[in-house]
């Protein structure tokens, strides 16, 4: 038998009392704070209805260890849990528990509760939580020596969680740096123009077909049977679609559009290319390797960027795209550069998929044991 069952068989055998949150705890309301008197950083944020701080300021109202929940906006219903002081906005709601529960006992059950809060938004511009709904939440309170034990496991968990991600982001970040290390010592090379020689430079123009697609018909936000990728402008696919218009095999760039200029995709599939994205494919596989070709395009990212219009909407021309450097050694050579880097981006990649798995299957597990804690007979008169 745990600690808890122990306390709860000798506390609360018959089952605790249910009672709404809003007769156990204060629900006020935080002030608004003019968005112009805000900075970038500072001392204090401003907590509001997002997730995340409206700015920073040099004064506070709220101290630390306070539980907020997002009153305004598409956050509505968030609940947060500030370990510093802060200035708590207008669309922000303060919970604070009297002394039959522990403030981190109020939270993690009102963070149970957070997917009930987003579902009872209302409103058809601004999406808005009201107080009632938050009041009216059903809490058990058990004894506090019984709360108590319930916020060491799950604070313990969640320490764990936070510990674990840490251990697995420095993994990647270190493999990262160890991938972009070798990519350039294996991808630097003199600069020989003569056809004499084993390695030779040529523009990718020279070397390379490029090309735009365009837009497909119907393009679906989900992946379903027999979908390919639909690539366009940014720095990951844009959606799906039923049939391809473009052969896998081939290394991608964008061509226009915030923040995509200067990365370098690869797709192996066959895929669906749009308008605001190159294909780039060797004329010739037995002199460049397309997936070479894809590795040195990435070391060079730079020299890509230094192509890109300014003013409006950031663009690529196909003319400067096709003046890049590109350098050529024996399609041996390239075979061997290759396999070791596809050896380092495979690591990289699996710690990328990873890392995002592992957490989620960590969230789901403290939410199945946080549930369960949190779940007592209710007592009877």
């Amino acid at each position: 038998m745990t600690k808890l069952e122990q306390l709860i068989e000798e506390l609360c055998p018959n089952g605790v009392e249910h009672v709404k949150l809003g007769s156990v705890c204060e629900i006020g309301k935080g002030v608004q704070f003019n968005k112009a008197d805000m900075n970038d950083e500072g001392t204090y944020p401003v907590i509001n209805g997002g997730i995340n701080p409206s700015g920073y300021i040099e004064q506070y109202n709220q101290v630390e260890n306070t539980i907020t929940i997002s009153q305004g906006g598409a956050s509505a219903g968030y609940v947060n849990w500030l370990t510093v002081k802060y200035w708590a906005g207008a669309h922000c709601y303060i919970v604070k528990p009297s002394n039959k529960l522990l403030n981190r006992y109020a939270y993690h059950f009102i963070k149970s509760q957070e997917y009930k809060l987003q579902e009872c938004q209302y409103g058809a511009g601004i999406p808005a939580l009201a107080k009632s709904t938050v009041a009216d939440l059903i809490i058990p309170v058990p004894p506090i020596e019984i709360q108590s034990e319930i916020v060491r496991i799950l604070d313990n968990f969640t320490e764990l969680t936070a510990e674990l991600t840490a251990e697995l982001t420095a993994e990647l970040t270190a493999r990262k740096k160890q991938y972009d290390y070798y990519r350039e010592k294996l991808l630097t090379f003199d600069v020989h123009r003569s056809a004499a020689s084993s390695t030779v430079w040529r523009t990718l123009g020279e070397l390379a077909v490029i090309k735009t697609g365009r837009k497909p018909e119907t393009i679906f936000e989900t992946y379903g049977a027999g979908y390919v990728e639909y690539i366009n402008a940014g720095t990951s696919k844009s959606g799906y679609t039923r049939e391809s218009n473009f052969s896998g095999d081939t290394v991608t760039t964008p061509s226009r559009g915030q923040g995509g200029i200067g990365f370098v995709g690869y797709q192996k599939n066959d895929f669906w290319l749009g308008p605001l994205c190159y294909g780039i494919k060797s004329k010739d596989d037995d002199v460049l390797s397309n997936r070479f070709l894809y590795h040195f395009l990435c070391s060079r990212a730079s020299d890509i960027l230094q192509r890109k219009n300014e003013g409006g909407t950031p663009s690529l021309n196909l003319s400067d795209l096709q003046k890049i450097d590109i350098c050529c050694p024996p399609i041996s050579t390239q075979k061997r550069i290759v396999e070791v880097l596809d050896k380092f981006d495979a690591i990289c990649s699996d710690l990328k998929i990873g890392l995002p798995a592992e957490i989620e299957a960590r969230q789901k597990q403290y939410e199945y044991y946080r549930d369960k804690l949190l779940t007592f007979k209710e007592v009877t008169s």
